[in-house]
């Protein structure tokens, strides 16, 4: 398996890389690391994130505008490999950027630049066949999207076709960091578990210690997105040891 989650919850962090510029994106990853994180998700800014919340949006038009593309993430990517060989790294995207570069070869120069799994936000398991193909292909872990929504056939089909580890949203609606965590996200991971063995990773709306530290009860990883986008917002020149500092006070009080 691809990733080693051995903390729970390790800690799986998402950034909109590019923003503020990819050399900055680079310098958090690196910090995020080093504080502790188990995986990265490396989020490719697209034009029309209908499923992410004002901050993440605002993460991507910034992206967009310095031109930042799926090529330069994974030319990232690779270098972000050189620097650590057991971080986890996930191309976290929408469908369109990587059917405009060709799905093989988008999950070969995937492969090559290091990468250990690929989530496409908007591919429906049930239209993913030539995805599923060319991954395998490629030995690159396929995760999908759970949702409280979901009917058992759904979860069924998402655990037969899934690696590396099972996405359950805690909530329906947008991403974004929210007061409090609702019940749905620890029926859904009762749910998947009778489906499958494989890690389970909560996201959606977390942004504090004390929920990461909730979800550890009763998942593997939490998703930390949006709170790591914002404190980038919020901390012009100073990025990367904020987010820094973020991420080791999520996993302290968690261990």
């Amino acid at each position: 398996m691809p990733f080693h989650f051995e903390n729970k919850p390790s800690l799986i962090a998402y950034l909109t890389c590019g923003d503020p510029d990819l050399p900055t994106t680079r310098d958090v990853i690196l910090a995020a690391i080093d504080a502790g994180a188990s995986v990265i998700e490396l989020g490719v800014p697209f034009s029309d994130p209908l499923a992410d919340g004002p901050v993440i949006q605002r993460a991507s038009e910034r992206a967009l505008k310095n031109g930042t593309s799926l090529q330069q993430v994974l030319t990232l990517a690779a270098e972000i490999r050189e620097h650590s060989q057991s971080v986890g790294l996930v191309i976290f995207s929408y469908l369109n950027p990587v059917l405009r570069m060709g799905l093989p070869r988008f999950c070969q120069v995937a492969r090559l630049a290091g990468i250990d799994g690929i989530l496409i936000i908007d591919l429906p398991v049930e239209e993913a066949d030539e995805y599923l193909r060319e991954a395998r292909k490629n030995d690159l872990a396929t995760i999908f999207l759970a949702a409280p929504t979901s009917t058992e056939q759904r979860l069924k089909m998402i655990a037969r076709v899934s690696t590396g580890f099972i996405y359950a949203i805690s909530r329906t609606g947008v991403t974004g960091a929210r007061e409090q965590m609702t019940g749905d996200a620890k029926a859904l991971v009762q749910r998947i578990r009778r489906f499958s063995k494989l890690p389970i990773a909560v996201g959606f709306g977390i942004s504090t210690p004390e929920q990461f530290a909730t979800v550890g009860k009763f998942a593997d990883c939490a998703v930390v997105g949006s709170a790591i986008v914002h404190a980038i917002e919020q901390n012009p020149g100073r990025e990367a040891g904020t987010v820094g500092e973020f991420v080791r006070q999520l996993l302290t009080l968690s261990s």
